[in-house]
């Protein structure tokens, strides 16, 4: 009998399955997000699907949608919303920005500037938003799904570390297989095939109860006190790593268990395993690590220095 973690995943991923093609691991993430309750940030070059996938995935959750199409001349009122004095009652109502979501999809953050990133930092730590010194609560289960292209891109900017600590994971999106790839053309080869409303509709949303009992069911998941050594361990090795300017802070963590606690439900199983955490360090942890100047200069990369940092943690004993 399937778990209420395991109905989730599946129900997700036959949903999107209809919509997207070749993209399972990055539905594994996204559902693993989900149940975790953190934001997650798409990454990938134009044209491999992320607004797709990120705007389906959306919509197969409960409540309010909302989207951001990100630009330079963007402001931070876009994002949150402004007061404005109404002559008739002679009093400042608030017209809410689409920050007022139960998930926001923030399309190509990186193309917005520096100041108008920060808006969407109390909303993603606290879940809260002040605007004009009130400060105004948003839904319990407020999510942020961003979409950016690699940050040598063209009009890009580089998000702040403060915001890219925020989320809980990153996925990297790269070019598919050629078989699936011609089954795309197959679907969307067609004139108005992308993004059709009409298979949009046909999604079945997920079902509250589902989503709580998955969750619940992750917050009983049982973690041996060497898995906890093990995730402080990578944690610690990242900030002393010689490639690495800046490691990986407390939130991040936190993030690495949260997700491993998620894996290991969607997985059916009662307890987290070194594997788990293993599995995820990449998706977690490549977004956070600040890699120094010489490491960039010689071309490393994040995710060696972290199978690196895998290989000189000891990993306990089941």
């Amino acid at each position: 009998m399937s778990t209420a973690a395991q109905s989730l995943h599946q129900h997700i991923r036959q949903e999107l399955g209809q919509v997207v093609f070749g993209m399972d691991n990055a539905i594994e993430q996204l559902v693993i997000a989900l149940i975790a309750g953190g934001h997650v940030l798409v990454q990938g070059v134009p044209g491999l699907g992320k607004t797709l996938l990120a705007k389906s995935f959306a919509q197969l959750t409960l409540g309010k949608f909302k989207r951001i199409q990100c630009t330079a001349d963007l402001m931070p009122s876009d994002i949150t919303g402004i007061h404005i004095y109404r002559s008739d009652t002679q009093a400042f109502e608030l017209i809410p920005g689409p920050v007022f979501a139960d998930v926001l999809l923030v399309d190509e953050i990186n193309r917005a500037g520096p100041k108008t990133q920060s808006a969407l930092l109390q909303a993603m730590e606290e879940g809260k938003v002040t605007i004009d010194r009130t400060t105004y609560s948003l839904p319990n289960n407020f999510m942020v799904i961003a979409s950016q292209n690699p940050i040598d891109f063209e009009g890009t900017y580089p998000l702040p570390e403060s915001q890219l600590d925020r989320f809980l994971m990153r996925i990297d999106l790269d070019y598919i297989d050629a078989a699936i790839e011609k089954r795309i053309l197959m679907a969307y080869d067609k004139p108005g095939a992308a993004h059709n409303e009409e298979i949009a509709k046909q999604l079945r949303a997920v079902e509250a109860d589902v989503l709580t009992e998955a969750r619940l069911q992750a917050a009983n998941i049982t973690v041996a006190d060497p898995v906890y050594d093990y995730a402080v361990n990578i944690g610690r090795a990242s900030r002393v790593h010689p490639n690495v300017q800046l490691g990986i802070s407390n939130r991040g963590s936190l993030s690495l268990m949260r997700c491993a606690r998620a894996r290991a439900a969607i997985a059916g199983k009662d307890y987290v395993t070194p594997d788990d955490i293993k599995h995820l360090c990449e998706s977690v942890m490549a977004h956070r690590l600040i890699l120094t100047p010489d490491a960039s200069l010689e071309g490393i990369e994040a995710k060696s220095v972290i199978d690196s940092i895998l290989g000189q943690v000891e990993v306990p004993r089941e």
